[in-house]
């Protein structure tokens, strides 16, 4: 059973920067990919980005978030986040799944305990 488990959470300033890591414990090969999701009112959890042979964003990440990923480092993902504003503030989730990238949170089978971001000054 493999297990994630997300780093680099912290305090930032608006306008500021911050690299959340997600990790697994056991090498994943095959068709697998990976996603990060925050809280969102209302609904489950909202994409942020997920990443498989190809990148998505969602509206709210395009152009400030990048995600990549090291497959040769137990499939280590990088979301590099800029320009931070207080309303992203929020628990990061690291979710991992066979296949495809899903925007629907419940199609994922790998959950980290989550990394917390604070924007604030």
């Amino acid at each position: 059973q493999a297990q994630v488990v997300e780093s680099g959470g912290g305090l930032v300033q608006p306008g500021g920067s911050l690299t959340l890591s997600c990790t697994a414990s056991v090498r994943i090969v095959g068709h697998y990919v990976m996603a990060w999701f925050r809280p969102f009112p209302g609904k489950d959890r909202e994409f942020i980005a997920g990443i498989g042979s190809d990148t998505y964003y969602a509206d709210s990440a395009k152009g400030r978030f990048t995600l990549s990923k090291d497959i040769a480092r137990y499939n280590l993902t990088s979301l590099q986040m800029n320009s931070l504003r207080p309303e992203d503030t929020a628990t990061y989730y690291c979710a991992g799944k066979r296949y495809d990238v899903s925007r629907n949170p419940s199609k994922y089978t790998y959950w980290g305990p989550g990394a917390q971001v604070t924007v604030s000054s």
